[in-house]
């Protein structure tokens, strides 16, 4: 006899065998243990998560001649013809290839036959949103009031392409995707059956590929055990018949990332494709894991929603001190961007390692992007920790600046320090005439609390220190925080724009006190700059 693949063989043949769907297997037992049955169904959900099967499942249990707490016996004449594809009260249609008007009109007419055997004729028509307009209007009328011996039963994985007067007249039943757990659980028992040897990490690992289909799990676990046969079917191995990448590799380009290192990206890259593993598994596989860092990154319960090792918890857990959200976040957009070019592009290393540059070297992602900004600055905050801060001369109101590596750190000339004047009433001028150069300068948040409507600039007496006012005490703590943080960002980019070191008070004032107040501009026009000193 010929080899019959693992989710033909093990296919459900009674509800209790239907795993992950316990919502819908309880309501459906229920109706028939009390004699509540529906005319019309309809068994929504992504692919293999059990439709068809419940479908059959249920046309045997209201057929069955000895029905055991609502489920079929599985033993009656009955059930045996209808396990067996004899039976001619079931009748399965593929509205793939059988969606055209005349199809749903050979139904109609067959409906008016009652059974030669059992109680119900029932009709499973599979994706059903394949049917055409005129076929879905011909179905309306016997649909909603076919005859008391008929049962429809639709299934669709694009519930959204159903006409609404279709939906309204079934009972409608959604298929979730089932748990990695119960996945894993299920494939542990039926090789346990098989008499077949595998690791539980890699049946745990075949459940994760499978996302949430079981029969995609069985048929990848077919295919393992063929390639493997005879083997103890190990972790390594399913990773290598499934062209899978090993979530270390994913950590590794993960920490060159972090680390700009363009290099070490290219040549891990390198390594992933001489290997014969798929680039856009890989690709997807970064996402995922990437999507995992910002799950913990962002909540201490976030762990719990995350599927990995303890081991590798600890190892994710020290990674996210690497990049910030905003960083993750950035990472992810780029790559998902990756991922739907690379379908249809004809050079597909080359144009991986192009967004991997970009992941690498921000500067060359447009201006535009706010997660691209906050990820130059933060490169260039690496560079001046790893570097020194010289020649600061200010030259024309600004101010030069370079980097001295790590090497040269290690001379043993000192580097001078630069020391910056302290600003005087004759550098408001020049910085209320740069004002727009110092908000495109400074991060996103703090440029929205100093816009023109939010924030007015005017100065002390002395016209020594810039006095920020603001109307709402939100603005002003988020200048006054503990830390001076955004504070010190304002003062730091004025003394490279303008070469002072400026005197900056953020207060909070009234409405009325914010009228009377004099703008930095009209306190300008009043000073008289060109000072002459009589002898």
């Amino acid at each position: 006899m010929s080899y019959t693949a693992l989710y033909r063989k093990f296919r459900p043949g009674e509800f209790d065998e239907v795993k992950g769907q316990e919502h819908i297997v309880t309501t459906l037992k229920n109706e028939i243990r009390t004699d509540r049955i529906g005319h019309a169904y309809l068994f929504c959900g992504t692919r293999g998560t059990g439709k068809t099967t419940v479908a059959k499942i249920l046309a045997k249990a209201v057929n069955c001649e000895h029905p055991v707490d609502g489920s079929p016996c599985g033993e009656c004449e009955m059930c045996k013809k209808i396990s067996s594809q004899t039976s001619m009260n079931v009748i399965e249609m593929d509205a793939a290839s059988n969606n055209s008007v005349d199809d749903i009109r050979e139904i109609i007419d067959e409906v008016q036959y009652s059974p030669a055997e059992g109680r119900y004729k029932v009709y499973i028509i599979d994706e059903v949103h394949m049917l055409s307009a005129a076929a879905f209007n011909a179905l309306l009328k016997t649909l909603e009031e076919p005859p008391s011996y008929v049962i429809f039963i639709l299934a669709t994985t694009e519930a959204h392409k159903i006409p609404i007067t279709i939906l309204s007249r079934c009972q409608r039943y959604d298929f979730k995707r089932i748990s990695i757990d119960t996945i894993s659980a299920r494939l542990k028992d039926l090789m346990e059956r098989e008499n077949v040897d595998v690791e539980d990490k890699a049946l745990r690992y075949i459940a994760k590929v499978a996302d949430g289909s079981m029969r995609d799990a069985l048929s990848l676990l077919d295919q393992c055990i063929a390639f493997y046969l005879g083997e103890k079917l190990t972790y390594d191995k399913a990773i290598e018949v499934l062209g899978a990448v090993d979530t270390s590799v994913y950590s590794r380009m993960f920490k060159n990332m972090a680390d700009l290192d363009v290099i070490g990206c290219m040549k891990l890259l390198d390594e992933i494709m001489m290997s014969g593993r798929d680039l856009n598994q890989f690709i997807t596989g970064l996402i995922w894991y990437l999507r995992n860092l910002m799950v913990i990154s962002v909540s201490a319960s976030g762990s719990e929603m995350v599927d990995v090792s303890t081991e590798q918890l600890e190892q994710m857990q020290q990674e996210i001190k690497k990049v910030d959200e905003t960083g993750l976040i950035r990472y992810i957009r780029i790559l998902s961007e990756l991922s739907n070019q690379i379908k249809y592009a004809t050079q597909k290393r080359v144009l991986t390692e192009v967004a991997f540059v970009k992941l690498c070297v921000p500067e060359m992602e447009k201006k535009t992007s706010d997660d691209s900004l906050l990820a130059r600055i933060d490169a260039i905050e690496r560079k001046l920790e790893s570097g020194i801060f010289v020649n600061g001369q200010p030259d024309n109101g600004g101010q030069n600046v370079s980097f001295v590596t790590n090497e040269a750190k290690t001379s043993k000339e000192p580097q001078p320090e630069v020391v910056l004047p302290k600003m005087v009433s004759d550098d408001l001028k020049k910085i209320n005439g740069k004002w727009q150069q110092i908000l495109s300068d400074i991060s996103v948040s703090s440029r929205s609390f100093l816009m023109p409507e939010i924030c007015k600039k005017t100065v002390s007496q002395d016209g020594e220190t810039l006095i920020l006012q603001f109307t709402d005490a939100t603005a002003e703590a988020y200048f006054n925080r503990d830390d001076k943080r955004n504070l010190d960002e304002l003062k730091t980019v004025i003394s490279n724009i303008v070469g002072v070191d400026a005197g900056i008070i953020a207060e909070t004032v009234s409405n009325e006190q914010s009228r009377n107040s004099l703008d930095l501009s009209q306190i300008i026009d009043k000073i008289n700059f060109d000072v002459q000193i009589k002898k």
